[in-house]
């Protein structure tokens, strides 16, 4: 079976990382080329925008987890409700 929303949501992290990439290069080359801030400053800032980089991701796939757990105990609930539902008929039809 084919999933259309895959190819949108593909697209869609393609385009965002592209994005994050090209920001993330014009923050290092405006950090290289600006002359009146020292090497040791230079580094703190980078090390500080890749933990917060980093920060993000993480912040972003636990919540994504969470949400697909949520998703899971909601489908067990739904297909136990099912089963009672088939059992409390067919016990009633006999």
């Amino acid at each position: 079976m084919l999933n259309p929303t895959k190819n949108d949501n593909t697209v869609i992290m393609l385009f965002n990382l592209a994005g994050v990439v090209i920001a993330l290069a014009m923050l290092a080359l405006s950090l290289y080329m600006s002359p009146d801030v020292p090497l040791s400053t230079k580094g703190y800032w980078a090390i500080g925008i890749l933990m917060l980089c980093t920060g993000l991701v993480n912040f972003v796939k636990y919540r994504f987890d969470e949400r697909l757990g949520e998703d899971r105990i909601m489908r067990l609930e739904e297909a136990k409700n099912e089963r009672l539902l088939e059992d409390y008929v067919s016990n009633k039809a006999a």
